[in-house]
């Protein structure tokens, strides 16, 4: 299959996908378990590019094992998550702002502005996944074995900071305080940034090949993301508000790329 009809048929995938999911949020009335769906819709997208394309096998391989690992881990962690704390109050304003905007029904403001968009950026995050797998080009160079190292090393590093999060959040002698050990000494997000670590490794297994090249948008995209749009700034909003010391944690730890905190903050 040609990259254009993989793209396509990945499109149609994912739209039909989230569609489901639209239809189980009419019932359940919170649609915040699609973060969970995330992962693992781009988990389906490198399963259906190692179905549908007619790469060189190998590299299949290795990228679809990579994402498969990746995607599984992090679904199942957020939508353990989401069974456990419940609904994301991102979504809750969301769906307030919509009503007393727009006075949109449920039914509208979450097909139009949560699983519609989901599907398409889902789809643009996962183009390492699909591009990487297109080109029979056998071998691995320098750049696709530095991708394996970076991919395997954010994926660690991303399951190590989740863990030393959700171990802090169990002990209830730390309700309301700043969780600064561990990797979060040295990041305020080193999750999101072993995610990207991990897309950015992908991009790169493929990038010795013409049609992975192009998939550069998927990884751009991700960091930007994380780093300015959905992801730090409005988690970061949220906690300036609920957690007593988090101005003088931002102040002596880095947003995002791992350093030692300054010890003069």
């Amino acid at each position: 299959m040609d990259p254009v009809s993989l793209l396509a048929a990945n499109l149609a995938i994912a739209v039909a996908l989230f569609a489901g999911l639209w239809v189980i949020a009419q019932m359940t009335r919170d649609p915040s378990f699609v973060d969970a769906f995330w992962a693992f819709g781009i988990t389906v997208m490198a399963l259906s590019s190692f179905a549908l394309a007619d790469g060189w096998e190998t590299r299949q391989l290795v990228i679809t094992g990579l994402v498969t690992v990746w995607g599984l881990r992090l679904g199942f962690h957020l939508f353990l998550r989401w069974r456990r704390e419940g609904a994301d109050p991102r979504y809750e304003a969301l769906l307030a702002s919509a009503r007393e905007k727009r006075s949109w029904p449920f039914w509208k403001t979450t097909a139009l502005f949560v699983f519609l968009p989901q599907a398409l950026l889902l789809w643009v995050t996962a183009l390492p996944a699909q591009l990487g797998q297109v080109s029979a080009q056998a071998g691995f160079g320098p750049v696709a074995w530095a991708g394996i190292t970076l991919a395997i090393f954010g994926l660690v590093y991303e399951t190590v900071a989740d863990a030393q999060l959700a171990a802090f959040k169990h002990d209830p002698a730390n309700a309301g305080q700043v969780m600064d050990k561990g990797l979060w000494a040295w990041s305020r997000h080193p999750n999101y940034f072993g995610e990207a670590a991990t897309w950015w490794g992908i991009w790169l297994i493929g990038a010795e090949t013409v049609p992975g090249l192009f998939a550069v948008v998927g990884p751009i995209f991700l960091t930007f993301t994380l780093t300015r749009w959905s992801g730090a700034p409005l988690l970061e909003s949220g906690l300036k508000k609920r957690r007593k010391g988090y101005d003088a944690y931002v102040a002596r730890t880095s947003s995002f790329i791992p350093r030692p905190p300054k010890r003069d903050a």
